[in-house]
């Protein structure tokens, strides 16, 4: 899914947009047991606390594509004949009437998902006519061409707020409020099925996590059959060690920022063109950034065979999982420096005198701790 498609969908949790009959679920307390389950009609609820619900339903379509939004593949037979498909299949034909499908789908989320202390489940699903996009990109709400059902569930922490002191204007008077618990924003989450091309997708989902350290391997595993994508913290990581173990000893700061640059270029060009398809590059253009950066070709075939063994010869990955677009950080055991990721320029390494120094130019006012200070 792209984000145009994801951001059509996140339109639908809305008080005026949706098209949800109910929302069921269970909620799951510390010890890994389900304590209560619930089956609530939107319809039914205050109009408040409806908004609030469809606004954590709504997180988990948010964040950013290929680092808290991931696409989920399912290969032809898991469709014809794989367990974990006909679940999810029957959860959406049924709009989750099916109360077996749904107990057989909380009781795997308890037993695969490590998440510390209370949770809740939330299930719902929702049926929406996709209106007609133009060629010019003029949607025709009138002229629908399909009906996309589908079921979204979010996985939301249950915390401990804390005993405060409130003052009521109104009765002039300070009241201390107890401690309570309330329901968090989404964790863990998924959608089924994919709505690729603006179409039904019974070949795929969307899943989504809140921390990118953290994919939840085991969850993916027994609700998709599917391996869990590297996180991207771990992709960044990974391509980190990889590039400063290739280069070696030619691993300058100029090698390296110009790598940066290339990748963030990619980014901005990406955006600016505003492409719908999802931003990834491959192991071959890799190589290319390489080799226009004058890295040598020695260091290249290196770089190839680690990725290979990382990341696997046919994995593309998003530029924006392994550069920083917000910043260049360089550091040392006391001092960090963070630039601009364009105006990396303005650094530069030296030896003086058999020290290694890093050289910062200065085209504006300096300031220590808030305190403009002269160069001279």
């Amino acid at each position: 899914m792209n984000e145009k498609e994801i951001a059509e969908l996140r339109r639908r949790f809305r008080a005026d947009k949706n098209a949800i009959p109910r929302v069921c679920g269970c909620y799951v307390n510390e010890e890994g047991r389900i304590v209560s389950r619930f089956d609530q009609s939107f319809l039914l609820m205050p109009q408040e606390e409806s908004e609030q619900l469809l606004g954590i339903l709504r997180k988990t379509l948010s964040g950013t594509l290929g680092k808290n939004l991931l696409d989920i593949s399912f290969d032809t037979r898991q469709v014809a004949d794989g367990a974990e498909h006909r679940l999810l299949m029957a959860l959406r034909d049924s709009s989750l009437q099916d109360e077996e499908a749904v107990q057989t789908l909380f009781q795997q989320i308890v037993r695969s998902l490590d998440l510390p202390g209370n949770y809740l489940i939330l299930l719902t699903c929702d049926t929406y006519d996709v209106p007609y996009r133009s060629k010019d990109g003029e949607r025709q709400d009138e002229a629908s061409t399909e009906v996309f059902r589908y079921i979204l569930c979010s996985i939301c922490p249950v915390k401990p707020t804390k005993a405060a002191l409130s003052y009521y204007v109104d009765e002039r008077a300070f009241h201390a409020l107890a401690a309570d618990w309330v329901l968090a924003a989404p964790e863990v989450g998924f959608l089924f099925p994919a709505f690729n091309e603006r179409s039904t997708d019974l070949y795929g989902a969307l899943y989504y996590t809140k921390d990118t350290s953290q994919a939840h391997a085991d969850f993916i595993e027994t609700l998709f059959r599917a391996p869990a994508p590297m996180p991207a913290d771990e992709q960044q990581d990974t391509f980190q060690t990889i590039l400063g173990d290739t280069l070696a000893e030619d691993c300058s700061y100029q090698a390296v920022r110009s790598v940066h640059e290339r990748l963030c270029g990619l980014i901005e060009e990406h955006k600016e063109n505003k492409v719908e398809e999802p931003l990834t590059v491959s192991r071959d253009a890799m190589k290319r950034i390489l080799t226009d950066c004058g890295v040598e070709d020695r260091h290249i075939d290196a770089f190839e065979a680690r990725y290979d063994a990382a990341f696997g010869a046919e994995t593309d990955l998003s530029p924006r999982n392994i550069a920083d677009t917000k910043q260049l950080e360089i550091a040392t055991q006391d001092v960090t420096v963070r630039v601009a990721p364009d105006r990396g320029d303005l650094v530069g390494t030296r030896i003086i005198d058999g020290a290694r120094y890093l050289l910062i130019r200065c085209e504006s006012d300096v300031t220590v701790n808030g305190i403009p200070v002269q160069i001279k």
